[in-house]
């Protein structure tokens, strides 16, 4: 991946998409709001909604994480933390 549309509000999470990516947002069980972004294969991002979170800081947030998991191999699961 390349980085995605520079003038894309969420460049990563695009590219993601287009690429063959799942993103799902909402309700995962017991946590009210999680953002999750995978493929076929794996985990790269699973956030939970903080308190007071907006939905558009949910997906910076989301957008973010996910570009450290694909250039950093640094994957995030916050459902562990419940």
């Amino acid at each position: 991946m390349n980085g995605g549309d520079a003038n894309a509000p969420w460049p990563r999470l695009q590219e993601f998409i287009e690429c063959g990516g799942q993103l799902s947002i909402g309700r995962i069980g017991p946590i009210a709001c999680a953002a999750v972004a995978s493929d076929e294969d794996q985990l790269y991002v699973s956030l939970v909604r903080r308190d007071g979170e907006s939905f558009t800081d949910l997906l910076t947030r989301l957008d973010t994480a996910l570009a450290d998991a694909l250039d950093n191999e640094n994957h995030i699961d916050e459902r562990m933390s419940i």
